[in-house]
């Protein structure tokens, strides 16, 4: 049985293994390539800077593909950090666990500017062990601007 401590200071997602995803990928040369972290509160949370090609119609404005993207990602890697945590792992040690998005529902509060930082915070309830609802929050500035509702559904590693 592993520590499960070591994704307190790595990012869930440099944890885990052939992660081609845009957003959440580290071996995506071409995504986001945020990085996850658990809070001291239990909650996980994600610092993102958006740079000018992820801007809206409106170039001083994030796109909200681009928001969705972020809540999405940072949803279902912390999923996948707290089932690990659960069973008392290290992302990646052992038999590998994989969620997708079952359903999303996202509230649009606010435009985020586009060179404002951004900061995504989760809220998690293991629901089953085969699902995990995730409140998602993105804030820029101390400002609400978006918030997801996730269901995330646990698949076999090889989906």
């Amino acid at each position: 049985m592993g520590s499960g401590m070591q994704d307190i200071e790595i990012a869930f997602q440099d944890q885990l293994q052939k992660n081609h995803c845009f957003g959440c990928g580290a071996d995506n040369d071409q995504g986001l390539k945020i990085k996850s972290y658990w809070a001291d509160d239990g909650t996980a949370v994600c610092r993102f800077t958006a740079k000018p090609h992820h801007c809206a119609g409106p170039t001083r404005y994030l796109n909200g593909g681009i928001m969705a993207t972020l809540l999405d990602c940072h949803s279902i890697c912390s999923a996948i950090a707290l089932a690990y945590r659960t069973e008392g792992r290290a992302i990646s040690e052992g038999e590998s666990i994989a969620f997708v998005t079952g359903s999303m529902d996202i509230a649009y509060k606010q435009p985020v500017p586009i060179d404002s930082p951004v900061l995504l915070k989760a809220e998690l309830e293991s629901l089953s062990p085969r699902k995990t609802r995730v409140v998602c929050r993105l804030f820029s500035e101390d400002n609400l601007c978006a918030q997801a509702d996730v269901l995330a559904v646990r698949v076999p590693d090889n989906w």
